[in-house]
């Protein structure tokens, strides 16, 4: 369940966590982010949101999974590689908990073909949930908040 930020207001927050969920279900990819032997590290992932979690399908041989399930991980995507033409920018993130999961056979296929290789072996799924605690919105020119009618 997402919680709210100090810094702002109860309601501005439910409100940017909602749109931080709802603009990742607009994006098929994303970037998750943790730390490894205190070092950053980030990896890309493909995602589905289901009942306010965002679903992440990862290759297993890249051993991503192993450095972020038990931890509290970021996950974040943009529209910065399909935003038309004079349509503004935003980015988004969620931070929570991640564990392991098995998807459903409806996830799995809402999650689309997965690619065949990875770093030239076979690739392998591995499953991840993020139950989001907060979410951040940011956005160029005033497009989403023309679009939802509020202020970020």
């Amino acid at each position: 369940m997402l919680s709210d930020a100090p810094s702002e207001t109860p309601s501005d927050v439910r409100t940017t966590d909602r749109l931080a969920v709802e603009l990742l279900a607009r994006t098929d990819h994303g970037r998750i982010a943790t730390s490894v032997r205190a070092l950053p590290f980030l990896a890309f992932a493909r995602h589905i949101v289901e009942d306010g979690r965002v679903l992440l399908r990862l290759p297993r041989s890249c051993g991503y999974d192993r450095a972020c399930v038990g931890t509290v991980v970021a996950y974040g995507s943009d529209n910065l590689g399909f935003a038309r033409p004079g349509e503004s920018l935003w980015t988004v993130q969620v931070v929570g908990a991640c564990t392991a999961y098995e998807p459903t056979a409806a996830e799995t296929e809402r999650f689309g073909p997965a690619p065949r290789l990875m770093d030239g072996e076979p690739y392998e799924p591995v499953y991840l949930s993020v139950e989001p605690q907060f979410g951040t919105v940011h956005s160029t020119d005033g497009g989403l908040e023309r679009h939802f009618g509020h202020t970020l």
